[in-house]
């Protein structure tokens, strides 16, 4: 699971508990400027994945790491898949975040509003 939060000009992503393991990451910030948007996406846990490299997959309990698919990297922290939400990015290390979060509305919300500002 991670929790997304706004620090000042930055989309900041903490990955928590075993997760960063599998992850290999703890941590990720993103300048405002390089989010497009974000959405809830629980459907997107259907579609290939890519190459692994690094992280884990285990087909129904858990996708994390980074992941190669079409020429882009993706970085995935998901378990259940109803709650997830893909922040597309520009600019950036990864072309997305497919993220598993408490409240996807509320962290769509969140983001969408961090970029009018």
């Amino acid at each position: 699971m991670a929790q997304v939060r706004i620090d000042g000009d930055d989309l900041v992503v903490e990955i928590e508990g075993m997760n960063k393991l599998w992850a290999f990451k703890s941590r990720l910030t993103v300048p405002l400027v390089n989010v497009r948007g974000a959405t809830a996406d629980p459907g997107i846990a259907a579609d290939p994945k890519g190459i692994r490299a690094p992280g884990a997959r285990v087909p129904g309990v858990i996708t994390a790491g980074t992941f190669h698919l079409d020429g882009e990297k993706v970085f995935w922290d998901v378990r259940d898949p109803a709650k997830a939400v893909v922040v597309e990015l520009a600019d950036e290390r990864y072309a997305r975040l497919v993220l598993q979060v408490d409240d996807p509305r509320a962290t769509v919300a969140l983001v969408e509003n961090a970029l009018i500002r």
